[in-house]
């Protein structure tokens, strides 16, 4: 029974951890891209094909995309100053958890000679929990369409909720979000 009560302790406690966990994010960028010059954006079709996650996602990441870019005062266009592309990587992150305890500890009971007195001993050991978690990285790629040149890439690493759809998007929207708060970077 204390292990069970254990077990469902550490379970809620990955499960409130994972779910207030942010998305971390990072930004590259070509110092002497002109961004303030760039206006239009398409999607680059063959870029975002090549993306390794089902259809369904790849959408709603291209709506949170488009409509970041949308708020920022860009305008889609079919002569876009910039090509914006994507991929993604995932890791799959395993965790172990000890619950031992009192291993090799000195206390009272049986002794060498078979009585009472000190001794060694050991304690409970609860086992391994172990938990497996997939990391997804989500890459956003603005590339000046002329030069067909990268110019800025965007980075989102997190764990996506994939068991409710509202969750799902609206973590996606997150990601994306987070990611497109640095673009474009700071003026010169």
């Amino acid at each position: 029974m204390k292990k069970i009560l254990h077990y469902l302790a550490v379970t809620g406690l990955l499960a409130t951890f994972m779910s207030c966990s942010s998305v971390k994010v990072a930004a590259d960028y070509d110092r002497e891209a002109e961004f303030n010059d760039y206006k239009t954006f398409a999607f680059f079709k063959p870029g975002i094909d090549k993306a390794e996650i089902n259809d369904i996602d790849k959408r709603r990441i291209l709506r949170a995309i488009e409509a970041e870019l949308l708020a920022k005062g860009y305008t889609k266009s079919d002569n876009p100053d910039v090509l914006v592309s994507m991929f993604t990587k995932s890791n799959q992150r395993v965790d172990i958890y000890n619950n031992s305890w009192g291993a090799g500890a000195w206390g009272w009971g049986f002794g060498p000679r078979w009585g009472w007195g000190p001794g060694w001993g050991l304690g409970w050991n609860g086992g391994n929990n172990v938990s497996t978690r997939t990391e997804g990285v989500l890459f956003i790629d603005l590339l000046d369409a002329d030069k067909k040149q990268l110019i800025w890439q965007g980075s989102g690493t997190g764990y996506l909720v994939t068991n409710n759809v509202e969750k799902k998007e609206a973590r996606i929207k997150e990601f994306v979000s987070k990611m497109m708060e640095q673009y474009p970077p700071e003026a010169k």
